[in-house]
C-alpha cells in the first residue's frame, strides 16, 4: 500500500471515528437530558434522534472498514451515508426550530399534550394512550438563546461537515 492510499485511509478513518463519536455524544446528551434530567421530549424531538440512530452503526461500521483496510471507498461510502444522516438530522432541527419560533406550522402530533400517569391512579395502559408529549411549539430549555432544536442543528452541520471532510477530503 502506498504512502497516499494510507494517508487516504486514515483520514477517512479519523473522520469516522470522530462523527461516530460525535453522534454518540450528541444522542446521548438528548437520553441524558430525558432520563436523568427530566425533560419529556416532543414529537419532534424524537424524530430527530433517528437520524443518530441510524448514523451511530453506520459509522461503526465505516471505524471497522478502515481499521480491517478494506478499499477506502467502503468507508468513504459509509461516511457519505453519515453526512446524508446528519445533513436530514439538521434539516430536522431547522424544521423544529421553525416550529418552536413559530415560523410554520409543526405536525399534528405536536399538539399540547395531557399531564403525565400518576402512580396508582387506575389503568397504565388505558392511560398510556390518552397522555401525550409536550407540544412541539415551545422549547423546554434555552442554552444561549438556541434550544434542544437549535443546538441539534449545529451539531448536526458539523458532524456532516466532518463526514465530508472524509468523503470528499483532497486524495494526494
Amino acid at each position: 500500500m502506498s504512502l497516499s492510499t494510507s494517508l487516504v485511509k486514515n483520514k477517512t478513518t479519523v473522520a469516522a471515528v470522530l462523527s461516530t463519536l460525535g453522534m454518540a455524544f450528541v444522542v446521548g446528551s438528548a437520553l441524558a437530558f430525558e432520563h436523568i434530567g427530566g425533560y419529556i421530549p416532543c414529537a419532534l424531538c424524537l424524530l430527530q434522534r433517528n437520524p443518530y440512530y441510524i448514523g451511530i452503526p453506520v459509522g461503526i461500521l465505516a471505524i471497522l472498514a478502515g481499521v480491517l483496510n478494506l478499499p477506502s471507498w467502503i468507508t468513504r461510502g459509509l461516511l457519505a451515508v453519515v453526512m446524508i444522516l446528519m445533513t436530514v438530522g439538521g434539516g430536522l432541527g431547522v424544521y423544529h426550530s421553525g416550529v418552536e419560533w413559530g415560523f410554520w406550522e409543526g405536525p399534528a402530533s405536536c399538539s399540547v399534550g395531557g399531564a403525565t400517569p400518576a402512580a396508582g391512579s387506575g389503568d397504565i395502559l388505558d392511560q398510556l394512550n390518552s397522555v401525550k408529549g409536550p407540544s412541539c411549539t415551545e422549547a423546554t430549555l434555552r442554552v444561549l438563546g438556541l434550544s434542544f432544536a437549535g443546538w441539534n442543528v449545529i451539531g448536526s452541520v458539523i458532524l456532516a461537515a466532518i463526514a465530508a471532510w472524509g468523503v470528499f477530503g483532497k486524495r494526494s
